[in-house]
């Protein structure tokens, strides 16, 4: 079965005369103070923050996780406008590889592995990769767990899809809409909730018109966001509609094509953007229900912290966060994720030196 370990042992043994560090650190399971599963922002501000306070984090950056890159959804973004510190704008990727250097820079140690499966109820806590041969595999093991994995957006993959996904089509109105190509052009963003009426609202900003394409004949939105979508003078809903398919010029989307969901008769529709607002999949399959959620599945954390419910694991960006999804965001969370763990290791060493001295009576 194909494995990241195995080709990668394969590479190295043909152009290197022998694998370098970080993949002897990879083959060999290790203890570290502190894991960080998830490798966007969240995830890497919490590994700059731990490696600075001399915690020598591990993080696994993931090998394709959730179908994404190292990196998260992030990487599947153009132009980053709204990140503090780049006035000119930056690419999602660039970002990324920025954070990444930032985080090798003080100390983290960064493998590109996958976590499959987790068990959070031992002590320490035990990690395995994703080719791990079953419970004969030794696990990676943590005195604390920061859980930095994100949510995938939802996308329908629909005809066209694959050409134009980022140039033209985006599943974040907030991350993208202010972009050149977006600007006084007409827009179409698909979906039926909250999410839906909220982008498209907020894509009139910057749009011609905005088209919202309703696969129903009513809004599954709340009644006050319903209300605010349809009766926008630049918002025109499409009900019993789906969006069957993709089309451009080569370089750009430049039209859909529109099916009425009775009918099936089809149509075209000139747009320059497409924002999917369906939802997003909070990546926790590898924790198999060990740690609370919302009815979405998003992590719940003690109020005002990354605290989940089993002491010394920490929640940190989209994982938990339904709400505001934007890298800056994460990068705030997966900041209090590194303190609260460094909280934590203190007050577990403090703890075992009271047991220590205790034994010693």
């Amino acid at each position: 079965m194909f494995s990241f370990r195995t080709a990668y042992r394969a590479f190295c043994s043909f152009h290197l005369e022998a694998p370098p560090r970080h993949y002897l650190r990879l083959a060999a399971k290790m203890h570290s103070k502190v894991i960080i599963i998830g490798s966007g922002p969240a995830g890497h501000t919490a590994a700059i923050y731990a490696a600075r306070a001399n915690l020598s984090p591990v993080m696994f950056e993931g090998m394709m996780a959730g179908g994404v890159a190292p990196g998260g959804q992030l990487t599947t973004t153009t132009e980053v406008e709204n990140f503090p510190g780049f006035p000119e704008g930056i690419t999602g990727s660039e970002l990324t590889d920025k954070l990444r250097e930032q985080s090798t820079r003080f100390g983290t140690d960064i493998i590109t592995e996958t976590i499959s499966r987790v068990d959070l109820a031992a002590r320490p806590i035990k990690v395995w990769r994703e080719d791990a041969d079953g419970d004969n595999d030794a696990p990676d093991t943590c005195d604390a767990l920061i859980v930095a994995t994100g949510a995938t957006a939802k996308r329908l993959h629909i005809a066209g899809e694959d050409e134009y996904w980022q140039r033209g089509m985006s599943a974040c109105a907030v991350c993208d809409g202010a972009a050149p190509i977006f600007r006084n052009k007409p827009l179409v963003v698909i979906g039926g909730g909250d999410s839906a009426c909220e982008e498209a609202t907020f894509l009139t900003k910057y749009a011609s018109h905005v088209y919202i394409a309703v696969r129903r004949d009513a809004f599954r939105a709340s009644n006050i966001m319903a209300k605010r979508a349809a009766n926008h003078p630049k918002i025109t809903v499409l009900w019993n509609t789906h969006v069957a398919e993709a089309k451009g010029n080569g370089k750009q989307l430049t039209h859909v094509v529109l099916q009425d969901a009775k009918s099936g008769e089809k149509r075209d529709l000139e747009v320059s953007g497409l924002f999917y607002a369906i939802g997003h999949t909070p990546n926790t399959a590898f924790l198999s229900g060990q740690l609370d959620t919302d009815e979405t599945g998003y992590l719940l954390v003690k109020p005002g912290s990354t605290i989940t419910k089993i002491r010394g694991v920490f929640a940190a960006g989209d994982v938990h966060d339904k709400q505001y999804r934007q890298a800056i965001t994460a990068a705030g969370s997966g900041c209090m994720a590194a303190l609260d763990a460094e909280k934590y290791l203190e007050e577990l060493e403090a703890e075992e030196q009271e047991k220590a001295a205790a034994g010693k009576l």
